[in-house]
């Protein structure tokens, strides 16, 4: 299974690394990998005291209540620069999946 982590420089303090969509796991290095390496013992800790479990909502109650997100659908439609966010994004994404696949 693979996670994503953002790396963060704090000047001359080190790395603080957190790992995308898990909260309250971040942590600290002197060094990017340490960062890394450490956020990956803490993921693996975090993981061995718990589990993922899917849920079923009833599809009624989402139904009926419109998502505050929708208000943001499409403003970037128009906008040239997206697609170049998007496709730095793409390649910034490519490169961590290296770095992790090795």
């Amino acid at each position: 299974m693979q996670y994503q982590i953002f790396v963060q420089s704090q000047s001359q303090q080190g790395f603080v690394a957190s790992v995308v969509g898990m909260a309250n796991l971040t942590t600290e290095g002197k060094t990017e990998e340490e960062a890394i390496s450490n956020a990956k013992s803490a993921l693996e800790a975090q993981l061995a005291r718990g589990k993922f479990v899917s849920v079923e909502i009833n599809s009624e109650i989402t139904a009926s209540r419109p998502l505050r997100q929708i208000k943001y659908s499409g403003i970037f439609a128009n906008d040239s620069s997206f697609d170049d966010f998007m496709e730095k994004l793409t390649l910034i994404r490519q490169e961590a999946n290296l770095e992790i696949d090795g």
